[in-house]
This record gives structure tokens, sequence and C-alpha cells, in this order.
């Protein structure tokens, strides 16, 4: 019963520590949809819309800095 509980309780505290990911600054989101703009440019964006590419990229450098994804890019940069 004690390895259920302690289980249960890291798993909790797992999502929680998850969900309260930093939001990054809006330097950040420029500084990283720029930089997602020139790899479309130079890789391509295969199926994706060159919108849906840079998202998914931005969102993907963000994680690996430990933001938060964004839902949308913003319209002003």
């Amino acid at each position: 019963m004690k390895k259920w509980f302690l289980t249960a309780a890291m798993a909790v505290l797992s999502m929680n520590a998850a969900m309260a990911q930093e939001v990054a600054d809006a330097e950040t989101v420029k500084d990283l949809m720029q930089y997602c703009v020139d790899v479309a440019a130079e890789d391509g964006t295969g199926d994706l819309s060159k919108q849906e590419f840079v998202l998914n990229c931005v969102n993907e450098e963000l994680e690996s800095e430990g933001y938060a994804k964004i839902s949308a890019l913003p319209k002003k940069v």
C-alpha cells in the first residue's frame, strides 16, 4: 500500500512540474521565430504550411529550453 501511495504521489508531482513550465518572454519567441523562418527557407517545410512549420519549430525549441509551448504565433513580433 505504501508503494502504491508513493508511486501515485510521484506521478502527481511530476504532472504538476510539467504543467508549471515557465512562459518565454516575447524577445525569446521573436528570436526563435526568426530562427525557424530561416530553417524553413533553407530546408523547406515538408508537407506543412510555413506557418505550421514555424509554430512546430518554435514549440520544439521552447520545450528544449524548458519553456511552455505556445498555441499560436504572435501577430506582431
